[in-house]
């Protein structure tokens, strides 16, 4: 049974799903205008295995071209499903159905993609206190969708953006003249926002450590440095892997009791889950 994963932001998915569509449609669909506008039914069927994500942005925009759309999905959101695998079945307007197939397939196939990479990563950790976390590699002006189907994947969300959290890397700490000045100066302008430290060696970690934050980033680490960082730090701030983070290192990393991974290939290196939309009822 797949997780429940926490509603998108309604003004999110609308604002999106409009410019899909107006990018799509743009004067109208000039093909569709060639079919008899009556009721029919279409069905959605997974030509390969993965874990589904993005209902909310597929039902929205048919929705948006026929608000008595009938849809009736078969599988929830965050299941993992096998290829032949019916997804969802729709009746309504036979336009609308064909209109709005590819901006919803686009959704639903990236989301999708994402979801199912995320879930490859969640199952290697399995049993270890290592959780994954995505990145702001996103796809631009998917930010949102994309780290909603890390979650629906079983990951978890880094920050959303540059404004809910203070994220301290080289150029910022050197422009400072050291970690603790950097430290500082967050603190006092930002005391409210969580505190993330990139360090690059070991003298670094020390100098986070005593600095003070909430989560210190371990860049470019090699295995035996990050157990003797989880030695240093001891439980008292979170250790977060970032860099070179693959699924064959995966479970190395994860023995050396870091407490995240982060990993911009969830949402950066995304290869659509190939689906199909075909008018007519679903097989049986």
């Amino acid at each position: 049974m797949a997780t429940p994963v926490a509603a998108p932001p309604a003004d999110v998915v609308a604002g999106d799903v409009a410019r899909a569509l107006a990018e799509d449609l743009g004067s109208g669909d000039a093909t569709a205008q060639l079919l008899p506008d009556e009721g029919s039914q279409a069905y959605v069927i997974a030509k390969e295995a993965g874990v589904v994500a993005g209902r909310p942005w597929f039902d929205a925009c048919f929705l948006a071209l026929d608000p008595a759309m009938q849809i009736d999905w078969r599988v929830a959101e965050g299941q993992a499903v096998e290829a032949g695998t019916v997804l969802v079945v729709l009746r309504g307007r036979s336009r609308a159905l064909v209109s709005a197939e590819r901006p919803a397939l686009n959704f639903l196939q990236t989301l999708s993609a994402t979801a199912t990479r995320t879930a490859d990563y969640v199952a290697v950790l399995a049993g270890s206190r290592t959780r994954v976390l995505d990145t702001r590699k996103t796809l631009p002006g998917l930010r949102q969708a994309q780290k909603y189907a890390v979650r629906a994947g079983g990951g978890l969300n880094h920050r959303i953006g540059l404004y809910d959290a203070v994220m301290l890397k080289e150029n910022h700490i050197h422009a400072a003249g050291s970690i603790q000045a950097a430290v500082a100066a967050a603190r006092s302008l930002h005391p409210e926002l969580p505190l993330i430290v990139e360090v690059e060696t070991l003298d670094e970690l020390d100098q986070a450590l005593a600095a003070g934050c909430d989560r210190i980033l371990v860049d470019e680490f090699s295995e035996a440095d990050l157990r003797e960082a989880v030695r240093r730090a001891a439980g008292r701030i979170p250790l977060e892997v970032s860099g070179g983070v693959t699924l064959e290192r995966l479970r190395a990393i994860a023995a050396t009791g870091v407490d995240y991974v982060s990993i911009g290939a969830l949402t950066k290196h995304v290869q659509a889950l190939d689906l199909s939309l075909r008018l007519g009822p679903p097989p049986r």
